[in-house]
Parts: C-alpha cells; sequence; structure tokens
C-alpha cells in the first residue's frame, strides 16, 4: 500500500502541483492592505518651540547681556559700560529676530515672506537708526547706514569669500542675479552723489555752509533728499516684485534652502517672541544711542567712527554668521544673497524710509553724506561690482574686500570729531 501511495504521489503531474499550492495559497487569506498617507510632520510644542528659540545658535549666550544692560543704565553707571553691555545684548537680539522672520516666512509664502524679511530682516539697524533720530543725531544715523551697507559689502561678503575658499578652490554663483544686486547698489549710489554735487554746487555759487540753516538751499536739499526718497522706495518694491514674481528663477538656488525647511515654532510663540524681541532691542538702542555722546568724550572716538564702524556690527552680526556658515558649504548663491542683499535693503529701503520718518517729525535728514563718505561708499560699490562680475570667487578675493574695509575702518577711525553733531 505504501508502495503504490509513493506511485501515485510520484507520478502526480506537475499541473496537480501547481493546482494544490494555488488551493493553498487561496486558503489563506491575505492582510487587508491600508492606504499610505504621507503626513507631514507634528506640529512643534509650546516648550519645543522655546527650546529651539533659545538653542539655534551659541551667539545666544550673550543674552545674559540684555538684564546686564537694563541694570546698567538703570543704576546709571558710566556710558561706557552702557553702551558695552547693551551693545553685547543686540547682538543676539538681531540673531533671534532673523531666526523668527524666517520660521514665520515659512508659513505664509513666498511674496508676503519676502515682504516680511524685507521688514524685519534689518530691523536693528532700523530701531536703532530711529532712536538716534528722534535724539536729532542725524550725523550717527548718516554713518549707521553707510557703515551698515559697506559692511555688508566689504566685510561680510569678504569673509564669506575667504571662508568659502579655504574649503574650496574656487566657488561660483548666480552672476546675473548678483549682478542686478551690484546695480541696484549703484543706483543707491546714486542717490547719494547727487545731493552732494548738488551741495558742491550750490556752496560754489556763494553759500558755503548750507547744512544745518533754515534758508532756501537748504528747504531745496530737504526736497531733493525727499524725492529721491520715494523714488528709492518704489525702486525696491520693483525689485521685490522682479524677485518674487518675474524673474523668481534667478533666485531659485538660494530660495531651495527655504524650501526644504519646516517651522520650528508655533505660530503664537513666533509672533510673541517676534513682539517681545522688537521691544527689547526697542529699549537696549534707546540706552545704546544716549551713551553714545559720552563714550564719545571719555573715549575721543569720533560719532562718524562709532555709527560707521561699531553700529554695523551690532545689526549685522546675524547676516555675519548665516552668510559665512554656507558660504563654508559651497552655496554661495545664499551667501551673495543674504550679504548682498542686506546691503541693497539698507540702500534702498532703511536709508530713504529714514529720511520720510525725518520728514514726519520735523528732522532734518536728507540723503547728503560728506564728500569723504561718498567716495568711500562708491569705492565699495565699484570694487565689489568688479569682484563679482565674473560669476566666481576664490580667498583671494575675499581677503582684497577685508583689506579694503579694515583701510577705510583707520581711516574713519581718525576722522576728526568737528561739525558732528
Amino acid at each position: 500500500m505504501s508502495s503504490n501511495r509513493k506511485s501515485q504521489s510520484s507520478n502526480s503531474t506537475p499541473n496537480e502541483d501547481t493546482n494544490n499550492n494555488q488551493t493553498t495559497q487561496t486558503s489563506i487569506p491575505s492582510p487587508p492592505r491600508s492606504p499610505v498617507f504621507h503626513s507631514e510632520p507634528p506640529p512643534p510644542t509650546l516648550l519645543k518651540s522655546l527650546k529651539t528659540t533659545l538653542l539655534n545658535s551659541w551667539i545666544n549666550v550673550l543674552l545674559i547681556f540684555i538684564p546686564l544692560g537694563y541694570i546698567a543704565y538703570g543704576l546709571k553707571w558710566s556710558d561706557t559700560w552702557v553702551f558695552i553691555l547693551n551693545f553685547l545684548a543686540i547682538i543676539p537680539l538681531a540673531k533671534l529676530l532673523g531666526f523668527v522672520t524666517e520660521d514665520i516666512s515659512l508659513r505664509v509664502g513666498q511674496t508676503i515672506g519676502g515682504l516680511l524679511n524685507a521688514t524685519f530682516g534689518n530691523a536693528v539697524e532700523l530701531i536703532v537708526s530711529i532712536m538716534a533720530l528722534r535724539d536729532g543725531q542725524i550725523r550717527v544715523v548718516q554713518a549707521s547706514i553707510l557703515g551698515s551697507i559697506i559692511s555688508n559689502l566689504l566685510l561680510v561678503l569678504g569673509m564669506c569669500f575667504v571662508a568659502g575658499g579655504i574649503y574650496h578652490k574656487t566657488q561660483s554663483f548666480n552672476q546675473t542675479a548678483a549682478q542686478t544686486s551690484s546695480s541696484l547698489m549703484a543706483l543707491a549710489c546714486i542717490g547719494l552723489i547727487i545731493p552732494a554735487a548738488f551741495i558742491s554746487s550750490v556752496s560754489s555759487i556763494g553759500n558755503p555752509s548750507i547744512v544745518g540753516n533754515t534758508d532756501n538751499h537748504t528747504r531745496e536739499l530737504l526736497n531733493l533728499s525727499h524725492g529721491t526718497a520715494v523714488v528709492l522706495l518704489i525702486i525696491y518694491i520693483l525689485y521685490l516684485f522682479f524677485q518674487l514674481k518675474t524673474h523668481a528663477e534667478l533666485y531659485q538656488d538660494a530660495e531651495e534652502h527655504e524650501k526644504n525647511e519646516q517651522p520650528q515654532l508655533t505660530i503664537v510663540v513666533a509672533l510673541l517672541l517676534l513682539a517681545a524681541i522688537t521691544v527689547a532691542v526697542a529699549f537696549s538702542a534707546e540706552y545704546l544711542v544716549g551713551s553714545i555722546e559720552g563714550i564719545v568724550e571719555s573715549s575721543g572716538l569720533s560719532r562718524t567712527f562709532v555709527g560707521l564702524i561699531l553700529l554695523p556690527i551690532v545689526g549685522n552680526a546675524a547676516e555675519h554668521v548665516t552668510a559665512v556658515s554656507v558660504s563654508m558649504k559651497n552655496k554661495m548663491d545664499l551667501a551673495i544673497n543674504v550679504a548682498a542683499g542686506s546691503s541693497m535693503q539698507i540702500a534702498l529701503f532703511v536709508s530713504p524710509l529714514l529720511v520720510i520718518l525725518g520728514w514726519i517729525i520735523g528732522q532734518q535728514m536728507t540723503l547728503f553724506f560728506q564728500t569723504f563718505e561718498t567716495v568711500v561708499l562708491f569705492i565699495s560699490v565699484l570694487i565689489t561690482n568688479y569682484l563679482i562680475q565674473d560669476g566666481e570667487s576664490n580667498w583671494l578675493e575675499g581677503a582684497m574686500l577685508l583689506a579694503t574695509y579694515i583701510i577705510i575702518a583707520l581711516a574713519f577711525y581718525f576722522y576728526p570729531n568737528t561739525n558732528e553733531k
């Protein structure tokens, strides 16, 4: 019997085996397949948002100087201590302001995000300048504007070229986008040269001291500055439309960095932080500006040096760290967008806005800079334009920019402190 069974089993055809296997497979029910959903990561919690904010950069260690700066002002310490402590306090506040603004921009879309970055990207410089403008320190305001432009063009961009050149022999970037920013900077430079040429021409006619008087020439200079400021603001709005709408593909590489990021803060925490940081910057800036007069008298530094060299370090701290870090990762399009873009915002947005604010509050804020300062700005824009026109960079070009900045800083260090108030 066993042999017959073996023979029967051995004589079974492959079709029968296949049918048996199919019967066995169909007899075992397969588990139901669930649809696959690609869900977004869960939103950040309140605690995680605060932790992310405090730990997003090592610069936040300097937050300890915020209460110290307030204490120094409240206890009426020397102007030197008030200046130093509030100077150090504004640096992490500028970094946090940029971090929160970028996080909010990721939620509201490209167009509104661009407007937010334009408004709050240079909020520190704007707040410090408004406080100085309110106190009538026109020279400090003008020097701060000029210093922010030069600092971004020479110091920040030079550090980007040097830091990136250490890790990469040659770095390339979008030549058209860089040239557009450079051309707009040249336009802003023209907006400052023409008032200086106007003053020089009228002075040669017969009135050697125009600025500060209330004659017809002063009113003409103010009217010229007001009209030029309106034109520059219109150009900046057109540039935003150019960047975000009609020619957005030119800035695509710089925006890919933002597209791959997700918001790290809840919207409530982001808005509350934005309001709190702005208020803290306003107080620190007010104490900082109030101590400038004392530190000028005690240290012998000129107001021009304080406004042109020291104050821009505060406002450009965030841009400096961001631009250098991305240049080391060979993301030069983003680095140039941060450095040159910030200079352009100061020249085409902050500067004319301050002229209009001075017009509103009754301060004679004009676009007339001293001849030496206008020449310095022209040289900075000229050398930057020469170095980025080929669409490539290396560490030697960065060293050229840094050398230019050091020479300018030395010149303003020895700049006399006369007729500046």
